[in-house]
C-alpha cells in the first residue's frame, strides 16, 4: 500500500504528487499562541493549562535540537500519547530537510533561532477581539514576503507549511464559520472524542461580539476569532504558490488556512496558483469518527486533500500506539512531512515508524528512562 492516499480532488492531488516526486522540500514551521488553549478541557496538547502555555515552544526546541538531556522547555506530558514533533523531527533529521521556524506570536520567545515576525499572542476567541487589526495586516505582509523569499531558495523545490498552535482547531472553527462555511461538527481535535459543543460555544460567543459584513472581510475575521499562525500561513501560501508547490501540513487547521487564503486572494485581489496548493495530513485525522474532514474540505471548495497512512500499532512504545486509539493525531506538520519523506526518498510506513521509534529511544535515554517511553 502506498503511503499517500488522496481524498478530494484526486486528479489535482495526483498531478501535484507527480510534480514533487524526488524533489527536496523546505519545512516552514509557524508557531503561535491563543489564550483559547488555556480553557480547561479545550485541548489535549498538554495535560494542564500551564503545560499548554509552553507546548509550542517545547515542540520548537525539540524540532531544532532533537532529544537532549536538559531541554529548557521539556515536551509537556499529554493525557495520552506523544507529541507529533517526534514524527516530524525524526524525518527532517534523517533526510536533512531544511527548516525555518517562525514565531508569529508567542507569550515567551523560544530558546532557539527563530524568525521573529513581531506578532503577538492572541486573546481568547470568546472575546471577539483575538488580535488587533493592524497586527493581522502586518503578519499577512510578513507571510507574503517570506513565501516569496523561501521560494527563491535554489536548494529546495517546494514548501511544506506546518504549525504549532494549542487550541488551533477552535480558532480554525472560528475562521471557517466567520467565512460562512458550515463547519459545525466537522473539525478535529487532539482528544480521542472531539469536544464539538465546547468549541462551538466559544466561537459563537466570539462571533456574537462583532458585526460581520456580507461577505465578511477575512482580515476582520482573523482579528476577531483567529490566531497569529493562520494569517502568516495564508500569506505564505498565496505568494509561494506563484513559484512552486505548497503543502499545507495539517488537518482542520490547514483546511481553515486554505479557506482563508482563498478568501484573501479574492478580497485583497491577490494573484495565486491554487492548483499548486494541497492540504496533507495523517490518516489518523481522516479516520477520526468524531470529525468530518472530507466533508469539510468539500464545503470549502476545490481543496485537494491527502493523508499519510501511518500505523503505530506495531510500535514498542505505548505513547506511539496511543495514536491508533485516536489521541493526538497530527501537529507540527507531521502528516505533510511524512508525505514529503515518501516523495523525496520513497519512505513507506515501516521506515517512518522505524525512524520515529529511534527518536523515541534517544528521548527516553536522554531522560534517563532506559529504552521505555510510556
Amino acid at each position: 500500500m502506498t503511503l499517500v492516499k488522496l481524498y478530494t480532488q484526486p486528479e489535482v492531488g495526483q498531478r501535484w504528487l507527480q510534480d514533487q516526486c524526488g524533489k527536496r522540500p523546505h519545512f516552514a514551521c509557524i508557531l503561535g499562541f491563543t489564550a483559547t488553549g488555556l480553557i480547561p478541557g479545550i485541548s489535549a496538547a498538554g495535560a494542564t493549562p500551564a503545560d499548554r502555555r509552553t507546548t509550542a515552544i517545547a515542540d520548537a526546541e525539540f524540532l531544532y535540537a532533537g532529544p537532549t538531556a536538559q531541554p529548557q522547555y521539556p515536551l509537556p506530558p499529554l493525557q495520552q500519547g506523544a507529541s507529533p514533533v517526534l514524527i516530524t523531527q525524526a524525518i527532517i533529521e534523517s533526510l536533512t530537510i531544511p527548516v525555518t521556524i517562525f514565531n508569529a506570536g508567542l507569550p515567551t520567545p523560544p530558546p532557539i533561532p527563530t524568525v521573529d515576525l513581531q506578532g503577538q499572542a492572541a486573546a481568547c476567541v470568546s472575546t471577539g477581539r483575538a488580535l488587533p487589526l493592524n497586527v493581522v495586516y502586518h503578519l499577512f505582509a510578513e507571510g507574503l514576503a517570506w513565501g516569496k523569499k523561501l521560494s527563491a531558495d535554489p536548494t529546495t523545490d517546494y514548501l511544506v507549511i506546518g504549525e504549532c498552535v494549542v487550541g488551533g482547531t477552535t480558532t480554525a472553527l472560528g475562521i471557517l464559520l466567520g467565512l460562512g462555511i458550515d463547519a459545525q461538527g466537522c473539525v478535529n481535535s487532539s482528544h480521542s472524542q472531539c469536544n464539538h459543543r465546547q468549541k462551538q460555544a466559544i466561537v459563537e460567543q466570539g462571533l456574537a461580539q462583532i458585526a460581520l459584513s456580507n461577505p465578511a472581510e477575512p482580515m476582520v475575521i482573523v482579528a476577531a476569532v483567529g490566531d497569529p499562525m493562520q494569517i502568516v500561513a495564508a500569506g505564505m501560501t498565496l505568494s509561494a504558490s506563484r513559484y512552486q508547490g505548497v503543502i499545507l501540513a495539517g488537518g482542520t487547521q490547514m483546511l481553515a488556512v486554505y479557506a482563508l487564503a482563498q478568501a484573501l486572494a479574492q478580497a485583497e485581489q491577490i494573484a495565486w496558483q491554487p492548483e499548486q496548493v494541497v492540504v496533507g495530513t495523517t490518516g489518523w485525522v481522516m479516520s477520526d469518527p468524531t470529525g468530518k474532514t472530507v466533508e469539510l474540505a468539500e464545503r470549502i471548495g476545490s481543496v485537494p486533500l491527502m493523508a499519510a497512512q501511518l500505523d503505530f500499532g506495531p510500535s514498542h512504545f505505548g505513547a506511539l500506539r496511543a495514536y491508533e486509539q485516536g489521541y493526538v493525531k497530527e501537529g507540527v506538520g507531521a502528516g505533510g512531512i511524512a508525505i514529503a519523506a515518501h516523495l523525496y526518498q520513497g519512505w513507506g510506513q515501516e521506515k517512518v515508524l522505524e525512524q520515529v521509534e529511534a527518536i523515541a529511544v534517544r528521548m527516553a535515554e536522554a531522560r534517563g528512562e532506559g529504552k521505555e517511553m510510556h
